[in-house]
């Protein structure tokens, strides 16, 4: 070995140096950071959303509000959240007797954001979210099983649809 060659932990540093120049130039910034979370969260904070109906839209509704707003609705809003909620459950696994032993529930959120001021539709996009649970012979823990995973589903719907809002936000700035 030459002295000429660079060590391979030499080598490691110059890459990730490198890397980190790269993003520095690129103009990445974290969307919940320490910078960014004060204007996207403010902007979140300003948004209510709307009722929905039935009780896999109360749900939803209750989730958003935790992760939108978790310091509860806003008094003088500048948006409203609009979603239109949609189930549908399919059977994944088959038995030996033709009985289903797995079924996968997925649910569907058209959503959009509207301006208070003016009621315009500002962002509207759609959020899909599955999530499987195994039917069981006890009759009992099949429904609960299949309560987890609506919300599941749900949850990750929630999540989907604030990260899509916060990037709006973000975007517009």
């Amino acid at each position: 070995m030459s002295s000429s060659e660079p060590a391979p932990a030499r080598r490691r540093f110059v890459f990730a140096l490198a890397t980190l120049a790269a993003l520095a130039g690129c103009g990445f910034q974290p969307l919940y950071g320490e910078r960014a979370e004060g204007r996207v969260g403010d902007d979140l904070q300003a948004v209510r959303i709307a009722p929905l109906p039935e009780r896999n839209g109360q749900i939803l509704h209750n989730f958003l509000r935790d992760d939108i707003n978790p310091y509860g609705q806003p008094a003088d809003p500048a948006y409203e959240l609009r979603i239109g909620l949609r189930e549908t459950s399919e059977d994944s696994g088959i038995r030996r007797d033709e009985t289903a032993s797995r079924e996968v529930i997925t649910m569907r959120a058209a959503f959009q954001l509207v301006d208070l001021a003016g009621d315009a539709v500002l962002y509207e996009g759609q959020a899909r979210s599955a999530s499987a649970y195994n039917i069981l012979d006890d009759r009992f823990a099949s429904i609960v099983s299949a309560e987890d995973a609506r919300e599941r589903a749900l949850r990750e719907l929630s999540a989907d649809i604030k990260l899509r809002l916060a990037a709006y936000f973000s975007s517009r700035r």
